[in-house]
């Protein structure tokens, strides 16, 4: 059997990290069995669905690199196949029109909800004629008799009897049809072996299953992912921060430290922290996923941030850091190699924000001393250490780090102080006070004019505050 799986969103909002989660499990699956991946949009709400949404979505999975096979397709483009699909229910007795009033339907749920019942559909037109002239929506006729059973690849058996079943509405009386209609008939034609989704359908799940078997489809298999928690323990939302992939671009996460995260979120292998794409997609199953919900822990998220700009090649961290440091007004041709500063600094950020903001000093002078660093550092004699280093590293024929070391080492044995009375002052004169290697690294990097320039600056600033 080819193994496909499906990513399918309705585009009324961001694409959510529940959402991202849920299309990485499916991505995983597909890619470890040699399957295919099918992202289909389900928009069917067209009051609620917009463009900008679709956009979102698709631009969420690019960036995250969860390329599809097949799609995207749109439900709005195959209103003629579910009207086809519902007509035959009609024909074969297996759905009916339905002509009840919205105050007949919500006074029975009343009744119901008074004698602590189940609200659900009593089939009061099941054997009436309703003429197809007058407004009504059609209603799939559900099983009576018996159960729906299906051994969820998570969760486990399930099983569920046909009378905790009403009705189901398939078409609305505007003419559009429903979301437990549509999905069925899509999954169907697009040939989907496993549906893997959030574990909000699992009430669906079995009204679906009575659907594929009165049509005479073959039902797929299900998976149903557990939700993910806020660190309060409800349903993660935007009040505990950024839930849209986009939010976690903007933030300063790289894509595969998210996408490992999420993996996590659910799913382990022994005590594996970090796994490359090639990793996940070799260990990825789903009988590995847990049933219990998982909380989103941004701490643990920030540290594998870290783990991923620490590591990951040079080069392609300076390729995310770019834009980021536009946001700053920064163009990083105009200053030192991005990779040589991504290399010294990476170690000190946590996201690409932080650290576009640290490494800001070697495009551009400050405005500002840090308060506590200037306090500590320019303190004493300060301008005079900084006078002498000054001299020293103007003479220098070459501007490398080596002898800017040396000229540094020089000026504290010449001066007869420690070394800190020397390197402290100097590194807050270039740097601000930002974070920062080395003293003669971070001078090699900041340039020979830029380095004089701000130690004229500094001992101007101490001599004026004394």
């Amino acid at each position: 059997m080819t193994i496909k799986t499906r990513f399918a969103p309705s585009p009324t909002g961001y694409l959510h990290v529940g959402g991202a989660r849920t299309a990485l499990f499916s991505w995983l699956y597909a890619r470890r069995h040699g399957g295919r991946f099918v992202l289909r949009i389900e928009d069917t709400d067209r009051e609620r669905s917009t463009e900008e949404s679709v956009n979102a979505i698709l631009e969420g999975m690019t960036w995250l690199g969860l390329e599809y096979d097949e799609g995207p397709f749109y439900q709005t483009h195959r209103f003629d196949r579910y009207d086809e699909v519902i007509e035959q229910l009609l024909e074969r007795g297996l759905a009916y029109r339905c002509n009840c009033s919205k105050e007949r339907l919500d006074a029975l749920r009343e009744q119901q909800l008074a004698a602590k019942q189940k609200p659900r559909y009593d089939g009061h037109c099941r054997d009436c004629t309703v003429s197809a002239d007058e407004p009504h929506v059609i209603r799939f006729r559900n099983p009576v008799d018996g159960e729906v059973v299906f051994d969820d690849l998570i969760r486990g058996p399930i099983r569920v009897a046909n009378t905790e079943l009403d009705d189901l509405i398939i078409r609305r009386s505007d003419g559009s049809p429903t979301y437990n209609l549509t999905v069925v008939v899509d999954d169907h034609d697009m040939g989907i072996s496993h549906v893997i989704r959030g574990d909000d359908h699992i009430n669906n799940t079995p009204r679906q299953i009575n659907l594929y078997r009165a049509l005479g489809w073959d039902v797929p298999r299900f998976a149903h992912v557990p939700m993910i928690l806020g660190e309060d323990g409800s349903r993660l939302s935007k009040r505990h921060g950024a839930v849209s992939v986009m939010q976690y671009k903007e933030q300063g996460y790289l894509p595969e430290a998210l996408l490992n995260y999420l993996v996590r979120l659910g799913w382990s292998h022994g005590d594996q922290e970090i796994f490359s794409l090639d990793e996940m997609i070799e260990l990825f199953d789903l009988e590995a996923v847990n049933r219990a919900p998982s909380t989103f822990n941004t701490a643990k998220l920030d540290w594998l941030n870290q783990q991923y700009l620490m590591h990951s090649d040079p080069a392609r961290v300076t390729h995310l850091l770019s834009p980021h440091l536009g946001d700053l007004g920064i163009d990083p041709a105009e200053g030192p190699d991005l990779v040589e500063v991504v290399k010294a600094q990476r170690e000190r950020a946590t996201t690409l924000v932080e650290l576009a903001r640290i490494s800001a000093f070697y495009y551009r002078d400050f405005d500002s001393y840090d308060e506590k660093a200037a306090k500590k550092a320019f303190k004493g004699e300060a301008d005079q250490a900084l006078a002498a280093v000054r001299e020293r590293l103007a003479a220098l024929a070459d501007w490398e780090r080596e002898p800017i070391h040396q000229a540094v080492s020089d000026t504290v044995e010449a001066l007869g102080v420690g070394f800190g009375k020397v390197a402290m002052p100097l590194r807050v004169a270039v740097t601000g006070g930002s974070p920062s290697p080395d003293l003669d690294l971070t001078l090699w990097l900041v340039g020979r004019e830029a380095t004089l320039r701000r130690i004229d600056r500094a001992i101007e600033h101490i001599r004026s505050n004394r």
